[in-house]
């Protein structure tokens, strides 16, 4: 199979589909949403969204056999190497009907539905083919169900491991292609399970939000549709609501925590995957207030969109240089940024200042050094500060200071919408 294509999710050199199809889904959510203020930018986001589409065309190609991940995680987290001259294990892992990957599909699924309705308006043609692969690929991961935890093993865990289950992966691919097809048949199938992650052993959580969990995302997303359909309204808004409320720093009900320079925190590492992924939901959620004209009460304040708004501000300020060091998190950006950050391309010379080949330890030498990277990854978004708000700029420290697509996927629409923010 021809495999070209795709993105490494992080520092190395390995293509987990699992997170680089959320990242395509949320670039093309960020394009269905806030494309219209993009301006001249649209086009890039749209080849970003194609870059990942077309990537999960290939992968899927074949019926019944989804490819998962590309490249030996071992192999390659023992190398530092440049892309260009990796000589690791380039295995391919797939799911089958045999060996189930439920979780992994159906978030291919949802990249797919969500990039045909990006590209409907601009190239009908690849839209009615992305759609039509995105179906295929749901009831293929909704047929033959089981988690590529257990089909791929140690391939996938410890490094993307789905802890949330694979249910939520599943309604919330049938919601994207409710939302691409209006075909009702994808609307039961998210009404009739979305209880089922309320069970006991359906690990729902209604304030997850990221490559794992769906599960936030699930319920703003479908809230744009059921705020004006009082018959379906539950549980959708009722949990979207209590959300957003688990968020909001003086709540009763909050479930985040905040630095004393105001970032949002959760517990594990690569903290701005959270920060990006939940401010973008914040900002959706507000519009969709905004349009039905609607507030929610939480414990004793009653919150407006623009309370919303404020939040989601008040991150991305941090984020881009707004915080007790004065650092921008996102790599050239800024007077003060990242200058080591964990990236493989990032901290060895490029193709064109070094020829010869860089075999697995003869990076190791760049690695360690103390000089800052020679290429600078303009715009990519690192895993961001401790919670006292210090940062070690360290190729060492991998959850400060590496960027991963998940991180910046959100951050697209989120940036787009302050280039000219508006509830509308």
């Amino acid at each position: 199979m021809d495999m070209v294509g795709g993105y490494y999710d992080a520092g190395d050199n390995v293509k987990f589909h699992f997170p680089m199809a959320f990242t395509t889904t949320m670039l093309a959510w960020s394009v269905l949403e806030f494309g219209g203020e993009m301006g001249s930018e649209l086009k890039n986001a749209l080849e970003a969204v194609r870059w990942g589409s077309d990537y999960f065309l290939k992968a899927t190609e074949k019926q019944d056999m989804v490819v998962a991940q590309v490249g030996n995680p071992y192999g390659d987290h023992g190398c530092w190497e440049r892309p260009e001259d990796m000589d690791t294990p380039r295995t391919t892992y797939v799911v089958t009907r045999e060996k189930p990957g439920s979780e992994v599909s159906a978030e291919i699924a949802a990249a797919l539905a969500a990039s045909s309705i990006a590209f409907r308006t601009v190239d009908a043609r690849y839209s009615n083919l992305l759609l039509a692969r995105a179906k295929q690929v749901f009831d293929f991961a909704n047929k033959y169900r089981g988690s590529y935890n257990d089909s791929i093993g140690d391939a996938v865990c410890p490094f993307y491991c789905d802890y949330s289950g694979y249910m939520d992966d599943l309604i919330w691919g049938a919601a994207w292609l409710y939302k691409a097809t209006n075909l009702s048949s994808y609307w039961d199938f998210v009404k009739e399970n979305i209880q089922s992650l309320e069970s006991p052993n359906g690990g729902y959580n209604i304030v997850e939000f990221g490559w794992d969990s769906k599960h936030a995302g699930i319920n703003v997303f479908v809230s744009q549709w059921v705020l004006t359909d009082p018959s379906s309204v539950s549980p959708f808004v009722p949990n979207a609501d209590r959300f957003i409320c688990s968020l909001l720093p003086d709540s009763p009900t909050k479930s985040v925590s905040y630095s004393k320079g105001g970032l949002l925190f959760k517990p594990g590492g690569s903290n701005l995957q959270h920060v990006t992924a939940l401010s973008f939901l914040l900002i959706v959620y507000a519009r969709y207030m905004h349009a039905v004209n609607r507030v929610v009460p939480c414990g004793n304040e009653v919150v407006d969109p623009s309370r919303l708004i404020n939040l989601a501000k008040s991150q991305v300020d941090y984020i881009l240089g707004n915080n007790p060091l004065g650092m921008s998190y996102m790599v050239g950006y800024g007077h003060k940024f990242p200058q080591m950050i964990h990236h493989r391309g990032s901290t060895m010379p490029s193709i064109d200042a070094y020829q010869n080949h860089l075999g697995c330890r003869d990076g190791d030498q760049y690695f360690k050094s103390a000089r800052p990277n020679p290429n600078i990854l303009i715009g990519a978004v690192v895993g961001g500060p401790a919670q006292n708000d210090s940062f070690e700029d360290s190729r060492y420290n991998v959850g400060q200071s590496e960027p991963c697509t998940y991180i910046n996927a959100p951050f697209v629409g989120v940036s787009a919408y302050f280039n000219k923010p508006n509830l509308i």
